[in-house]
Protein backbone atom coordinates (compact mmCIF):
# COMPACT_ATOMS: atom_id res chain seq x y z
CA UNK A 1 0.00 0.00 0.00
CA UNK A 2 1.41 3.51 -1.03
CA UNK A 3 1.08 5.89 2.23
CA UNK A 4 3.35 8.54 1.63
CA UNK A 5 6.31 10.92 2.69
CA UNK A 6 4.74 11.07 6.36
CA UNK A 7 4.19 7.28 7.00
CA UNK A 8 7.63 6.17 5.46
CA UNK A 9 9.14 8.22 7.17
CA UNK A 10 7.87 6.58 10.44
CA UNK A 11 8.51 3.10 8.90
CA UNK A 12 12.48 3.87 8.62
CA UNK A 13 12.55 4.22 12.68
CA UNK A 14 9.72 1.45 13.85
CA UNK A 15 8.80 -0.84 11.09
CA UNK A 16 7.45 -3.30 13.75
CA UNK A 17 4.29 -5.53 13.00
CA UNK A 18 2.05 -6.46 15.37
CA UNK A 19 0.85 -10.61 14.67
CA UNK A 20 -2.54 -11.27 12.83
CA UNK A 21 -5.73 -12.20 15.02
CA UNK A 22 -5.73 -15.60 14.66
CA UNK A 23 -8.83 -17.92 16.49
CA UNK A 24 -11.41 -16.68 18.79
CA UNK A 25 -10.30 -14.87 21.82
CA UNK A 26 -11.85 -13.08 24.77
CA UNK A 27 -11.67 -9.44 25.88
CA UNK A 28 -12.96 -6.79 28.04
CA UNK A 29 -13.25 -4.17 25.29
CA UNK A 30 -12.10 -4.46 21.23
CA UNK A 31 -11.34 -1.52 19.78
CA UNK A 32 -11.78 -1.67 15.98
CA UNK A 33 -9.06 0.89 14.28
CA UNK A 34 -5.36 1.39 15.13
CA UNK A 35 -5.84 5.33 14.01
CA UNK A 36 -5.60 8.11 16.87
CA UNK A 37 -9.39 7.65 18.05
CA UNK A 38 -8.72 4.00 18.47
CA UNK A 39 -4.88 4.56 20.45
CA UNK A 40 -5.77 7.05 22.31
CA UNK A 41 -8.88 5.41 23.91
CA UNK A 42 -7.10 2.29 24.37
CA UNK A 43 -4.43 3.97 26.48
CA UNK A 44 -7.16 5.60 28.74
CA UNK A 45 -9.02 2.77 28.96
CA UNK A 46 -6.31 0.72 30.12
CA UNK A 47 -4.58 3.38 32.24
CA UNK A 48 -8.15 3.50 33.89
CA UNK A 49 -7.88 -0.20 35.23
CA UNK A 50 -4.96 -1.93 34.33
CA UNK A 51 -6.62 -5.20 34.92
CA UNK A 52 -9.39 -5.18 31.91
CA UNK A 53 -8.32 -6.67 29.00
CA UNK A 54 -8.27 -4.17 26.21
CA UNK A 55 -7.36 -5.49 22.38
CA UNK A 56 -7.25 -3.48 18.92
CA UNK A 57 -7.38 -5.03 15.70
CA UNK A 58 -6.22 -2.91 12.64
CA UNK A 59 -6.35 -3.47 8.84
CA UNK A 60 -2.96 -2.54 7.91
CA UNK A 61 -0.67 -1.49 10.21
CA UNK A 62 -1.22 1.21 13.21
CA UNK A 63 -1.74 4.62 11.82
CA UNK A 64 -1.91 3.91 8.15
CA UNK A 65 -5.04 5.33 7.55
CA UNK A 66 -6.05 9.10 7.86
CA UNK A 67 -3.93 9.32 10.95
CA UNK A 68 -0.39 8.90 9.36
CA UNK A 69 -1.22 11.16 5.98
CA UNK A 70 -2.95 13.93 7.45
CA UNK A 71 -1.25 17.70 7.51
CA UNK A 72 0.38 17.47 10.99
CA UNK A 73 -1.88 20.09 12.41
CA UNK A 74 -2.68 20.35 15.99
CA UNK A 75 -5.41 22.82 16.24
CA UNK A 76 -8.14 23.57 18.95
CA UNK A 77 -11.87 24.36 18.54
CA UNK A 78 -12.20 27.90 18.54
CA UNK A 79 -12.96 28.07 14.87
CA UNK A 80 -15.60 25.66 15.14
CA UNK A 81 -17.51 27.59 17.86
CA UNK A 82 -20.63 28.97 16.04
CA UNK A 83 -20.99 25.42 14.20
CA UNK A 84 -20.81 24.03 18.47
CA UNK A 85 -23.24 26.95 19.43
CA UNK A 86 -25.89 25.63 16.95
CA UNK A 87 -25.44 22.51 18.02
CA UNK A 88 -25.23 22.48 22.15
CA UNK A 89 -25.69 25.67 22.94
CA UNK A 90 -22.81 28.31 24.15
CA UNK A 91 -22.36 27.33 27.58
CA UNK A 92 -21.25 23.55 26.55
CA UNK A 93 -19.86 25.16 23.39
CA UNK A 94 -17.26 26.80 25.66
CA UNK A 95 -16.66 24.19 27.43
CA UNK A 96 -15.87 21.40 24.51
CA UNK A 97 -13.64 24.49 22.95
CA UNK A 98 -11.96 24.37 26.38
CA UNK A 99 -11.04 20.78 26.13
CA UNK A 100 -9.85 21.04 23.22
CA UNK A 101 -7.41 23.72 23.57
CA UNK A 102 -6.13 21.90 26.61
CA UNK A 103 -5.52 18.48 24.18
CA UNK A 104 -2.54 20.68 22.55
CA UNK A 105 -0.44 20.76 25.09
CA UNK A 106 -1.70 17.12 26.44
CA UNK A 107 0.00 15.40 23.54
CA UNK A 108 3.16 17.33 24.06
CA UNK A 109 3.29 16.27 28.12
CA UNK A 110 2.36 12.48 26.10
CA UNK A 111 5.37 12.75 24.06
CA UNK A 112 7.83 14.51 26.34
CA UNK A 113 6.69 11.35 29.24
CA UNK A 114 6.70 8.70 26.59
CA UNK A 115 9.56 9.54 24.79
CA UNK A 116 7.85 9.74 21.76
CA UNK A 117 9.66 11.70 19.24
CA UNK A 118 6.49 13.50 16.78
CA UNK A 119 8.61 16.51 15.87
CA UNK A 120 6.05 18.16 18.36
CA UNK A 121 6.45 22.12 17.93
CA UNK A 122 3.99 24.53 19.34
CA UNK A 123 4.40 27.59 17.39
CA UNK A 124 0.93 28.79 16.73
CA UNK A 125 -1.30 28.67 13.79
CA UNK A 126 -1.58 31.65 11.34
CA UNK A 127 -5.24 31.89 9.76
CA UNK A 128 -4.57 33.75 6.89
CA UNK A 129 -6.37 35.24 3.78
CA UNK A 130 -5.12 34.34 0.50
CA UNK A 131 -7.40 36.81 -1.00
CA UNK A 132 -9.25 39.96 -0.59
CA UNK A 133 -12.21 38.46 -0.37
CA UNK A 134 -11.31 36.32 2.55
CA UNK A 135 -10.34 39.55 4.85
CA UNK A 136 -12.40 39.60 7.94
CA UNK A 137 -14.33 36.62 7.10
CA UNK A 138 -13.54 35.49 10.24
CA UNK A 139 -14.78 38.71 11.65
CA UNK A 140 -18.04 37.12 13.11
CA UNK A 141 -16.50 34.55 14.89
CA UNK A 142 -14.31 36.96 16.49
CA UNK A 143 -17.22 39.22 17.76
CA UNK A 144 -18.90 35.98 19.31
CA UNK A 145 -15.89 35.25 20.98
CA UNK A 146 -15.15 38.71 22.43
CA UNK A 147 -18.68 38.84 23.62
CA UNK A 148 -17.95 35.79 25.74
CA UNK A 149 -14.61 36.88 26.84
CA UNK A 150 -12.94 33.55 25.15
CA UNK A 151 -11.16 34.92 22.08
CA UNK A 152 -7.52 33.35 21.77
CA UNK A 153 -6.73 35.29 18.55
CA UNK A 154 -4.81 38.22 18.15
CA UNK A 155 -5.37 40.02 15.13
CA UNK A 156 -1.69 39.78 12.52
CA UNK A 157 -0.99 42.64 10.00
CA UNK A 158 -0.10 41.83 6.19
CA UNK A 159 3.33 42.88 6.51
CA UNK A 160 3.89 40.47 9.73
CA UNK A 161 2.04 37.48 7.71
CA UNK A 162 4.34 37.88 5.12
CA UNK A 163 7.17 37.90 7.57
CA UNK A 164 6.25 34.59 9.35
CA UNK A 165 4.88 32.63 6.33
CA UNK A 166 7.64 33.72 3.41
CA UNK A 167 4.75 33.69 1.15
CA UNK A 168 3.46 36.78 -0.73
CA UNK A 169 -0.09 35.41 -1.09
CA UNK A 170 -0.75 34.87 2.67
CA UNK A 171 -1.75 38.71 3.24
CA UNK A 172 -3.57 40.01 6.88
CA UNK A 173 -4.89 37.57 9.37
CA UNK A 174 -5.25 35.77 13.17
CA UNK A 175 -2.85 34.10 15.22
CA UNK A 176 -3.47 31.82 17.66
CA UNK A 177 -0.37 30.54 19.85
CA UNK A 178 -2.03 27.39 21.12
CA UNK A 179 -1.54 24.92 18.61
CA UNK A 180 1.27 22.80 17.23
CA UNK A 181 2.45 21.04 14.49
CA UNK A 182 3.89 16.63 14.58
CA UNK A 183 4.95 14.75 12.16
CA UNK A 184 1.67 12.38 12.27
CA UNK A 185 2.92 8.81 11.63
CA UNK A 186 5.22 9.04 14.13
CA UNK A 187 2.67 10.31 16.80
CA UNK A 188 0.59 7.21 15.83
CA UNK A 189 3.51 5.29 16.31
CA UNK A 190 4.47 6.50 19.72
CA UNK A 191 0.61 6.04 20.80
CA UNK A 192 1.00 2.15 19.00
CA UNK A 193 4.31 1.64 21.12
CA UNK A 194 2.68 3.49 24.19
CA UNK A 195 -0.82 1.38 24.34
CA UNK A 196 1.51 -2.17 23.94
CA UNK A 197 4.04 -1.09 26.77
CA UNK A 198 0.76 -1.01 28.97
CA UNK A 199 -0.50 -4.43 28.28
CA UNK A 200 -2.94 -3.49 25.06
CA UNK A 201 -2.91 -6.50 22.71
CA UNK A 202 -3.08 -5.08 18.64
CA UNK A 203 -3.73 -7.46 16.20
CA UNK A 204 -2.64 -5.83 12.43
CA UNK A 205 -3.32 -6.98 9.69
CA UNK A 206 -6.36 -7.78 10.83
CA UNK A 207 -9.58 -6.80 8.76
CA UNK A 208 -13.11 -6.50 9.78
CA UNK A 209 -15.38 -8.93 8.35
CA UNK A 210 -19.00 -8.65 10.06
CA UNK A 211 -19.74 -7.21 13.65
CA UNK A 212 -22.16 -9.43 14.86
CA UNK A 213 -24.27 -7.33 17.49
CA UNK A 214 -25.16 -10.29 19.91
CA UNK A 215 -25.57 -9.42 23.17
CA UNK A 216 -21.77 -10.46 23.57
CA UNK A 217 -20.10 -8.38 20.20
CA UNK A 218 -18.63 -10.47 18.20
CA UNK A 219 -15.52 -9.09 16.23
CA UNK A 220 -14.50 -11.00 13.51
CA UNK A 221 -11.77 -10.94 10.75
CA UNK A 222 -10.82 -13.24 8.09
CA UNK A 223 -8.80 -15.52 10.26
CA UNK A 224 -10.65 -15.15 13.83
CA UNK A 225 -13.08 -13.24 16.31
CA UNK A 226 -13.01 -11.33 19.55
CA UNK A 227 -15.79 -11.97 21.55
CA UNK A 228 -15.32 -8.39 23.60
CA UNK A 229 -17.89 -7.22 26.57
CA UNK A 230 -17.67 -3.75 24.78
CA UNK A 231 -16.87 -3.00 21.36
CA UNK A 232 -14.89 0.67 20.10
CA UNK A 233 -15.89 1.94 15.88
CA UNK A 234 -12.87 3.79 15.67
CA UNK A 235 -12.50 3.49 12.09
CA UNK A 236 -12.70 6.81 10.68
CA UNK A 237 -14.16 6.68 6.98
CA UNK A 238 -14.13 3.24 6.72
CA UNK A 239 -16.84 3.47 9.88
CA UNK A 240 -19.39 4.38 6.98
CA UNK A 241 -19.39 0.53 6.30
CA UNK A 242 -22.27 0.28 9.10
CA UNK A 243 -25.73 2.00 7.75
CA UNK A 244 -26.28 3.66 11.01
CA UNK A 245 -23.16 5.94 10.42
CA UNK A 246 -22.77 5.80 6.57
CA UNK A 247 -24.93 9.44 6.17
CA UNK A 248 -23.48 10.88 8.83
CA UNK A 249 -20.27 11.05 6.54
CA UNK A 250 -19.26 11.75 3.22
CA UNK A 251 -16.01 9.90 2.47
CA UNK A 252 -13.15 12.15 0.27
CA UNK A 253 -10.21 12.70 -0.01
CA UNK A 254 -7.50 15.41 1.11
CA UNK A 255 -4.22 15.47 -1.32
CA UNK A 256 -0.52 16.11 -0.07
CA UNK A 257 2.99 16.88 -1.53
CA UNK A 258 6.18 17.51 -0.07
CA UNK A 259 9.10 19.54 -1.28
CA UNK A 260 12.60 18.55 -1.10
CA UNK A 261 14.44 19.61 1.74
CA UNK A 262 15.42 23.10 1.09
CA UNK A 263 16.76 24.12 4.68
CA UNK A 264 18.57 27.26 4.26
CA UNK A 265 16.26 28.38 1.51
CA UNK A 266 13.14 28.20 3.38
CA UNK A 267 14.93 29.73 6.34
CA UNK A 268 15.71 32.81 4.39
CA UNK A 269 11.87 33.34 2.77
CA UNK A 270 11.48 33.39 6.75
CA UNK A 271 9.02 30.61 7.03
CA UNK A 272 11.64 29.07 9.65
CA UNK A 273 9.48 27.99 12.46
CA UNK A 274 6.73 24.86 13.54
CA UNK A 275 3.52 27.52 12.72
CA UNK A 276 0.64 25.67 11.38
CA UNK A 277 -0.59 28.10 8.43
CA UNK A 278 -4.47 27.43 6.51
CA UNK A 279 -5.99 30.37 4.66
CA UNK A 280 -9.89 31.06 4.70
CA UNK A 281 -11.64 29.00 1.67
CA UNK A 282 -13.52 26.03 2.08
CA UNK A 283 -11.32 23.52 -0.08
CA UNK A 284 -8.59 24.48 2.19
CA UNK A 285 -5.10 25.25 1.50
CA UNK A 286 -2.89 23.76 4.43
CA UNK A 287 0.56 24.09 4.81
CA UNK A 288 3.74 23.81 7.29
CA UNK A 289 7.31 23.02 7.01
CA UNK A 290 9.22 20.16 8.94
CA UNK A 291 12.14 20.56 10.98
CA UNK A 292 14.56 19.20 7.87
CA UNK A 293 13.65 22.09 5.80
CA UNK A 294 10.50 21.10 3.27
CA UNK A 295 7.46 22.43 2.85
CA UNK A 296 4.09 20.06 3.14
CA UNK A 297 1.11 21.10 1.30
CA UNK A 298 -2.53 20.12 1.15
CA UNK A 299 -5.81 20.67 -0.26
CA UNK A 300 -8.89 18.33 -0.70
CA UNK A 301 -8.93 17.80 -4.44
CA UNK A 302 -9.46 14.29 -4.59
CA UNK A 303 -12.02 11.59 -4.55
CA UNK A 304 -15.14 10.56 -2.88
CA UNK A 305 -16.44 7.47 -2.04
CA UNK A 306 -19.54 6.06 -3.27
CA UNK A 307 -21.67 4.47 -1.12
CA UNK A 308 -18.96 5.65 1.94
CA UNK A 309 -16.60 2.15 0.07
CA UNK A 310 -12.71 3.09 0.69
CA UNK A 311 -11.58 -0.13 -0.64
CA UNK A 312 -8.42 0.55 -2.34
CA UNK A 313 -9.13 4.56 -3.94
CA UNK A 314 -6.42 6.09 -1.35
CA UNK A 315 -3.54 3.71 -1.36
CA UNK A 316 -1.75 5.48 -4.07
CA UNK A 317 -0.08 8.69 -4.83
CA UNK A 318 -2.80 11.77 -4.93
CA UNK A 319 -4.14 11.79 -8.62
CA UNK A 320 -3.98 15.52 -7.84
CA UNK A 321 -0.57 15.90 -7.08
CA UNK A 322 0.13 18.76 -10.21
CA UNK A 323 -2.91 20.93 -8.90
CA UNK A 324 -2.02 21.23 -4.93
CA UNK A 325 2.06 21.52 -6.04
CA UNK A 326 0.62 24.26 -8.86
CA UNK A 327 -1.22 25.85 -5.82
CA UNK A 328 1.85 25.79 -3.64
CA UNK A 329 4.06 27.38 -5.88
CA UNK A 330 1.62 30.29 -6.45
CA UNK A 331 2.21 30.52 -2.46
CA UNK A 332 6.09 30.55 -2.99
CA UNK A 333 7.44 31.59 -6.63
CA UNK A 334 10.71 32.05 -5.20
CA UNK A 335 10.80 28.04 -4.37
CA UNK A 336 9.22 27.29 -8.11
CA UNK A 337 12.30 24.83 -9.14
CA UNK A 338 12.50 23.08 -5.54
CA UNK A 339 11.06 19.50 -6.46
CA UNK A 340 8.20 17.72 -5.41
CA UNK A 341 9.58 14.57 -3.58
CA UNK A 342 6.34 13.15 -2.86
CA UNK A 343 2.42 12.99 -3.09
CA UNK A 344 -0.18 11.18 -1.51
CA UNK A 345 -3.51 10.89 -0.42
CA UNK A 346 -6.07 9.62 2.43
CA UNK A 347 -9.87 9.54 3.47
CA UNK A 348 -11.83 11.69 5.32
CA UNK A 349 -14.82 11.24 7.31
CA UNK A 350 -16.23 14.73 6.21
CA UNK A 351 -19.36 15.81 8.57
CA UNK A 352 -21.45 18.59 7.57
CA UNK A 353 -21.02 20.65 10.46
CA UNK A 354 -17.43 19.41 11.09
CA UNK A 355 -17.58 18.22 14.13
CA UNK A 356 -17.50 14.23 15.53
CA UNK A 357 -20.52 12.29 16.44
CA UNK A 358 -20.56 9.56 19.26
CA UNK A 359 -23.17 7.51 20.62
CA UNK A 360 -24.18 3.73 20.54
CA UNK A 361 -24.24 1.97 17.12
CA UNK A 362 -27.87 1.86 16.95
CA UNK A 363 -28.69 1.75 20.47
CA UNK A 364 -26.74 -1.32 21.03
CA UNK A 365 -25.08 -0.40 25.02
CA UNK A 366 -22.43 -2.78 24.22
CA UNK A 367 -21.08 -1.08 20.65
CA UNK A 368 -19.68 2.34 21.31
CA UNK A 369 -19.06 4.40 18.50
CA UNK A 370 -16.92 8.18 17.50
CA UNK A 371 -17.23 9.39 13.65
CA UNK A 372 -16.82 12.64 11.73
CA UNK A 373 -13.31 14.02 12.22
CA UNK A 374 -13.70 16.14 9.04
CA UNK A 375 -9.53 15.93 9.22
CA UNK A 376 -8.99 17.49 12.24
CA UNK A 377 -8.27 14.46 14.55
CA UNK A 378 -4.89 15.15 15.67
CA UNK A 379 -5.98 17.31 19.14
CA UNK A 380 -9.64 16.04 18.97
CA UNK A 381 -9.00 12.50 19.30
CA UNK A 382 -7.18 12.98 22.66
CA UNK A 383 -10.24 14.93 24.54
CA UNK A 384 -12.43 12.14 22.11
CA UNK A 385 -11.12 9.58 23.61
CA UNK A 386 -12.20 11.00 26.93
CA UNK A 387 -16.08 10.24 25.46
CA UNK A 388 -15.30 7.09 24.20
CA UNK A 389 -14.19 5.84 27.94
CA UNK A 390 -17.15 7.20 29.45
CA UNK A 391 -19.49 5.54 26.98
CA UNK A 392 -17.79 2.32 27.41
CA UNK A 393 -17.82 2.41 31.65
CA UNK A 394 -21.13 3.50 31.11
CA UNK A 395 -20.71 6.39 33.39
CA UNK A 396 -23.19 9.13 33.75
CA UNK A 397 -20.45 11.98 33.73
CA UNK A 398 -19.77 15.24 32.14
CA UNK A 399 -18.02 13.18 28.64
CA UNK A 400 -21.11 10.93 28.47
CA UNK A 401 -23.41 13.76 28.56
CA UNK A 402 -21.23 15.50 26.62
CA UNK A 403 -23.09 17.85 23.83
CA UNK A 404 -21.10 16.14 20.89
CA UNK A 405 -22.83 12.87 22.33
CA UNK A 406 -26.19 11.51 20.34
CA UNK A 407 -26.34 14.79 18.45
CA UNK A 408 -29.53 15.54 15.91
CA UNK A 409 -26.50 15.35 13.08
CA UNK A 410 -27.22 16.54 9.11
CA UNK A 411 -27.19 14.18 7.51
CA UNK A 412 -25.84 13.58 3.98
CA UNK A 413 -28.62 12.57 1.26
CA UNK A 414 -28.56 9.01 0.39
CA UNK A 415 -26.16 7.26 -3.06
CA UNK A 416 -26.48 8.54 -6.13
CA UNK A 417 -27.06 11.66 -4.96
CA UNK A 418 -24.76 11.82 -2.31
CA UNK A 419 -21.99 11.00 -4.74
CA UNK A 420 -23.06 13.03 -7.52
CA UNK A 421 -23.69 16.51 -5.15
CA UNK A 422 -20.35 15.86 -4.02
CA UNK A 423 -18.37 16.21 -7.15
CA UNK A 424 -21.25 19.13 -8.06
CA UNK A 425 -20.66 21.10 -4.90
CA UNK A 426 -16.96 21.02 -4.75
CA UNK A 427 -16.25 21.77 -8.36
CA UNK A 428 -18.69 25.14 -7.68
CA UNK A 429 -16.33 26.02 -4.37
CA UNK A 430 -13.14 25.10 -6.49
CA UNK A 431 -14.35 27.57 -9.48
CA UNK A 432 -15.99 30.42 -7.10
CA UNK A 433 -12.80 30.56 -5.16
CA UNK A 434 -11.28 31.04 -8.27
CA UNK A 435 -12.67 33.83 -9.31
CA UNK A 436 -12.42 34.88 -5.71
CA UNK A 437 -8.72 35.32 -6.10
CA UNK A 438 -8.93 37.32 -9.24
CA UNK A 439 -11.71 39.76 -6.91
CA UNK A 440 -14.50 38.31 -9.16
CA UNK A 441 -17.84 37.06 -8.54
CA UNK A 442 -18.95 33.82 -9.29
CA UNK A 443 -22.63 33.31 -11.41
CA UNK A 444 -25.74 32.50 -9.36
CA UNK A 445 -25.82 28.87 -10.25
CA UNK A 446 -21.86 27.97 -9.07
CA UNK A 447 -23.13 30.20 -5.41
CA UNK A 448 -25.95 28.29 -4.63
CA UNK A 449 -24.24 25.00 -5.57
CA UNK A 450 -21.39 26.20 -3.48
CA UNK A 451 -23.55 27.23 -0.58
CA UNK A 452 -24.51 23.68 0.20
CA UNK A 453 -21.14 22.74 0.98
CA UNK A 454 -20.36 21.36 4.56
CA UNK A 455 -19.12 23.82 6.93
CA UNK A 456 -15.70 25.23 6.88
CA UNK A 457 -14.25 27.02 9.51
CA UNK A 458 -15.68 30.36 8.78
CA UNK A 459 -17.96 30.31 5.40
CA UNK A 460 -17.03 33.13 3.35
CA UNK A 461 -20.26 35.25 2.21
CA UNK A 462 -18.85 37.64 0.49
Amino acid sequence: MYRGFWYAQALDLDSHLAPPLQGNIRADVCIIGGGYLGLWSAIRLKKANPAQSVVVIERDRCGAGASGRNGGDAANWWPKYLSLVSICGEPEARRICEAAASAIDEIGEFCAEYGVDAQYRKEGWLWAASNERQINSWQGLVESLDKYGVNPFRPVSREEMQSRTGSPRTLEGLFDPNAATVQPAMLARGLRRVALQLGVTIYEKSPLVHLERSTEPVVKTDRGQVTAKKVVIAMNAWGAQFPELRRMIAVMSSDMVATASVKERLDATGFNTGVAITDSRTVLNYWRNTPDGRIVFGKPLGQFGFGGRVGNLYEKPTPAADKVAAVLRSFYPQLADVPIVSSWTGPLDRAMKGIPNFGYLGGHRGIVYGIGFSGSGIATTVFASKIIKSLVEEANDEWSNCGLVDQKMQLFPPEPFRYVGAHLVRDALVRKEALQDENRNAGPITNFLASLAPAGYVPNKK
